[in-house]
């Protein structure tokens, strides 16, 4: 798959469709542990979520991911349900204790042939295969052995990549390095509410390092099996910081999350090094002459052909000291532990008057827009992709098992109008996927959490296409924006 910018001149259209520019991508995601299943079969061991979710009162209900949506048996049912949406391209991810059970040495044939067939069977229907390495289900015995916050685990993830880029490469032209390190190191590092449910926050930004210099090796073991046509990506949850008011204290709060949510990403991935302000609020947890080794920021900072962009919900934050607004938890979980090392006494605020979504995150199309634009004039010369983008809301199926989400519908509309707008103010966005392509396991909330624009029945495995899924499908073949409020189930 090689992204090419979309022509952005005016094209003809109907009075009641606002188009998108020609070569826009058209996509739907999902992760390996929340929709694969199989947790043990064909030679594949536990990944940390599978310990996490096995672990009781660590994820709602008790659920676990050993079934989940049972794409790993369907998977070829699921791809022609992508046909029949009319989805361009499908960014899914790779078990990496399917692949490497151990997380080192030789690569079991058995986990590799999973993701041969689904990549033939994509390609076969017409559908992009787009794949990430690594969606937060790290082999249970590298950590075991001390997982991210050790240096070793960033050159068995160099390894891993090799494995890939080898086995599919000739097959999958889009590659993502990592989903969301920032979930990764500080979710499961600092604050414990994802696996591996540790509440160190030293540990958390040792693992921010080596999640960075994984990143960073892989693009380079990955180029070296890779066709010169293919690109590669990382992807990333920024957040789009606002702080409460336009107090200095309030600037300064927005500042430090800025540093610990984004900057310690793009700065070394996009800029070769690591901003001072975080390293000076950071500095008492640790050491980062001695954490950060001669010759890593050229490592990681070696360039990305795409920049994959997830958003959700703007991160609006005050010092506790300014009182206003709606204090919440900073929306990943509820934790006597902040997952931000060095930023700890901040507040965080809902956006007031807007609508809400079931995980309580405000919807708000206006922070995509702000996001891609800040991005955009940051890195002027890095194509984005919108590689994560959704809600999730109480569907149930009415008496004749249809599902109507006109909450989504909205929340969809909204954002692909706010990327439209972005596009047209100069930001190079190739693309959007939709999160989530089907309902699946949504880490520590287990299955009370539906994104899917398909409703799965976990009891019978029976697939629904919403009406969001038959409203995104129009969209695509439009290739344009409905008039808002129009449901095209």
């Amino acid at each position: 798959m090689t992204l090419v910018r979309p022509d952005t001149a005016p094209r003809q259209a109907s009075p009641a469709a606002t188009p998108f520019p020609a070569g826009f991508v058209w996509g739907a995601a999902t992760a390996a542990y929340q929709v694969e299943g199989a947790a043990a079969e064909n030679g594949r061991t536990p990944s940390i979520w599978d310990t996490f979710s096995h672990t009781p009162g660590k994820v709602l209900g008790g659920d676990t991911g050993d079934v989940a949506a049972d794409h790993f048996h369907r998977y070829r049912d699921d791809v022609a349900l992508m046909k029949r949406l009319g989805l361009k391209a499908y960014r899914f991810s790779v078990s990496w204790s399917r692949v490497q059970p151990t997380g080192r040495g030789p690569a079991v044939e058995r986990g590799l042939d999973f993701y041969r067939g689904l990549v033939d069977e994509l390609l076969e229907a017409g559908i992009t295969p787009v794949a990430t390495l690594y969606h937060w289900d790290l082999p249970q015995e590298l950590e075991d052995a001390g997982g991210w916050p050790e240096r070793a685990t960033a050159e068995r993830f160099a390894d891993y990549a090799a494995i890939m880029g080898r086995a599919l490469g000739d097959r999958v032209g889009l590659w993502t390095t990592l989903n969301e390190p920032w979930c990764t190191a500080f979710l499961g590092y600092a604050s414990g509410v994802h696996a591996p449910g540790r509440t160190e926050p030293a540990a958390a930004l040792r693992a921010a390092h080596h999640l960075n210099l994984a990143h960073g090796r892989a693009i380079e073991a990955l180029r070296g099996h890779l066709p010169a046509a293919a690109q590669t990506s990382v992807t990333l949850n920024l957040h789009q910081v606002r702080p409460l008011t336009g107090s200095e204290a309030d600037a300064d709060a927005a500042r430090r999350i800025d540093a610990v949510g984004n900057r310690i990403f793009t700065g070394p991935m996009l800029r070769g090094a690591y901003p001072a302000d975080l390293l000076a609020d950071t500095e008492r947890l640790v050491d980062w002459s001695a954490l950060v080794h001669d010759g890593d920021l050229a490592e990681i900072s070696r360039p990305v052909d795409v920049l994959g962009v997830n958003y959700y919900t703007p991160t609006i934050v005050s010092t506790p000291s300014s009182g206003a607004g709606d204090t919440r938890d900073d929306g990943h979980g509820n934790s006597d532990h902040s997952p931000w090392p060095g930023s700890e006494h901040v507040a965080f605020h809902l956006a007031e008057g807007k609508p809400r979504t079931a995980m309580n995150w405000a919807v708000d199309p206006d922070g995509l827009h702000a996001l891609l634009m800040d991005v955009s004039r940051e890195h002027p010369d890095l194509p984005l992709m919108v590689t994560e983008n959704g809600a999730a809301f109480d569907d149930v199926p009415d008496a004749d098992g249809r599902v109507h989400d006109p909450e989504r519908i909205a929340y969809l509309h909204g954002h692909l109008a706010a990327v439209q707008r972005a596009v047209q103010d100069g930001a190079d966005v190739r693309g959007y996927f939709l999160w989530s392509l089907m309902d699946n396991f949504e880490w520590s909330y287990g299955y009370s959490k539906r994104f899917g624009a398909v409703y799965v029945d976990y009891g019978t495995q029976r697939r629904t296409p919403k009406a969001s899924a038959h409203w995104y499908s129009d969209v695509i073949a439009r290739h344009a924006l409905p008039p808002a409020g129009e449901d095209a189930s």
